[in-house]
């Protein structure tokens, strides 16, 4: 098939490319750049399948394509709340654009949501019928109310125009490919440790979070993409907590550092746990996790050192 994929330069963008392009698919890679890089599809710009399109998904596009994944925005708080009014006219003007695009040539679309629409949960796990906890003028809601948007788009796009949708709300996931100064826990701690700095905590590190691989993640966009019939928001992510403090516990072990961990402030809004119930995704996609956090934090820290040394 021809696939476009919007922020396909991004982390979990070039793991998606690659796979697509290993199973035969033409993909075309839509990204401005702002927190992609094109060292993330260096190994396969040359593919004779593969075509990457320096664009702003806030500006509209006319492609020809029979999928699209939306994954265009960035996700880690350092990078959206730089540009918070960018944020949400990408997660707004952006996906509406893409799913205009959709009607117009009948593409399947799947929707990058996110984790972040529950808030800070005050429902352990969270399942997909719970409505979240937001603050929708706090630091982080262009990012959290942006995805909330783009998910009613979708939705009212399918009911009104019969627009054929996918929503993934993708929990915490980390792995190779991640930029050095991307903002998010893991690769911040990691980089942290292999440099022999403090490892930053925010508040007393008690706050959970379940990490997902990046090829875990990639699988279940994949299978959610081909699976029929789902029109409505599927939790993916990997349902086993950490404390963010046994995190940074893990990773100086695992990089043999000696740095200290350092308590600094929670920032404002920061969820206290974060935790997916997957049923649905079990249940739907025949989909769980298969990496464990200690093999995949072994295979990101090699990634890290060798970009370190670079």
């Amino acid at each position: 098939m021809r696939i476009l994929v919007t922020g396909g330069a991004g982390f979990i963008g070039s793991h998606l490319c690659l796979s697509l392009l290993g199973q035969g698919h033409e993909v075309l890679c839509l990204d401005n750049l702002y927190s992609g890089s094109k060292c993330n599809i260096q190994p396969f710009l040359d593919h004779p399948s593969f075509e990457l399109i320096r664009h702003d998904i806030v500006e509209p596009i006319l492609l020809e394509v029979e999928q699209i994944y939306n994954l265009a925005c960035p996700a880690s708080p350092v990078h959206y709340q730089y540009n918070p009014v960018k944020t949400v006219k990408t997660n707004v003007m952006g996906t509406i654009n893409m799913l205009g695009m959709a009607k117009r040539v009948r593409a399947r679309i799947l929707q990058a949501s996110t984790s972040e629409v529950y808030g800070d949960p005050q429902v352990q796990p969270q399942t997909e019928k719970y409505w979240g906890n937001v603050n929708p003028i706090g630091l982080r809601s262009c990012y959290d109310e942006g995805k909330r948007v783009a998910e009613t788009l979708m939705m009212d796009y399918h009911r009104q125009n019969q627009v054929d949708i996918r929503i993934a709300r993708i929990f915490n996931t980390y792995g190779p490919q991640m930029s050095i100064d991307d903002g998010r826990v893991v690769s911040n701690l990691i980089v942290q440790a292999l440099r022999g700095g403090p490892l930053t905590i925010y508040g007393e590190g008690a706050q959970t979070r379940s990490f997902c691989y990046v090829s875990d993640m990639v699988g279940a966009l994949e299978q959610l993409m081909a699976c029929e019939g789902v029109h409505r928001p599927i939790n993916l992510g990997n349902p086993v907590e950490s404390t963010i403090l046994s995190l940074a516990e893990q990773i100086r072990e695992a990089t043999g550092s000696r740095s200290e961990i350092r308590f600094d402030p929670l920032p404002q809004d920061d969820p206290t746990r974060r935790n997916p119930d997957i049923s649905e995704a079990r249940r739907l996609l025949g989909w769980e996790p298969e990496v464990d956090l200690e093999e995949g934090l072994r295979w990101t820290i090699e990634y890290f050192e060798k970009l370190l040394r670079e």
